[in-house]
């Protein structure tokens, strides 16, 4: 059975609560959705106080912009989570380009080299996004993890943080060694997703998210 909070009829029940300026509602959909906004965050920052300004700013758009999210184009759990991951991303980059543009700014100094360090400066945009790069990714991946069938999320807990082979997962499952690779083959099917922007793995791209 379908969980409440992810159900098309809850869905569009919040979304007119939100468009009626429901208070009440805004706090329910904070209450299911906090940490999942906070964790996807955190994975991408990397920092609690950066977490926790983009869980603000993500359910203050919601609040503001309740008809961005169309019920027939997804579930609102990924509309919330593909704003969540483009919100952390974008304030992943300003940060850290504010941060490289000082570091360059010292480099490229009279007293540091005499001379302009334009290949510096290039190398440390390209490391810019190498870094934005796996945070999303890393992101993407944790919100696959979590939003996969639960026989599917205990499997690859079982084989991967646990270091169990496909037979003991299919004995701490109470399944046949069969069923445990499927398990597993699909698992990895869906989490190979995380690689490829704009899919539908998670969080997916989502029209009118920001």
């Amino acid at each position: 059975m379908a969980k409440k909070d992810t159900s098309p009829r809850w869905d569009r029940k919040m979304q007119q609560r939100l468009a009626r300026g429901e208070a009440a509602a805004l706090g329910e959909l904070y209450d299911r959705f906090a940490s999942l906004v906070h964790g996807l965050a955190h994975r991408v920052l990397g920092n609690e106080q950066a977490a926790d300004r983009v869980t603000r700013e993500v359910f203050a758009h919601v609040w503001q912009h309740p008809d961005a999210y169309d019920p027939k184009q997804g579930p609102l759990r990924s509309w919330v989570a593909t704003l969540t991951h483009r919100l952390a991303v974008q304030r992943l980059r300003q940060t850290e380009t504010a941060a490289l543009a000082g570091t360059v700014e010292d480099t490229n100094s009279p007293a540091a080299t005499g001379s302009p360090g334009s290949t510096d400066s290039t190398g440390s945009l390209e490391e810019l996004e190498r870094r934005v790069r796996r945070a999303s990714v890393a992101a993407r991946a944790d919100y696959i993890v979590t939003s996969m069938p639960a026989p599917l999320r205990a499997a690859l807990e079982l084989a991967y943080f646990q270091r169990r082979d496909y037979r003991q997962t299919a004995v701490d499952l109470g399944v046949t060694e069969a069923e445990a690779r499927r398990r597993l083959r699909l698992g990895l099917q869906l989490l190979s997703t995380a690689h490829d922007t704009g899919t539908p793995g998670g969080p997916p791209e989502y029209g009118g998210a920001v």
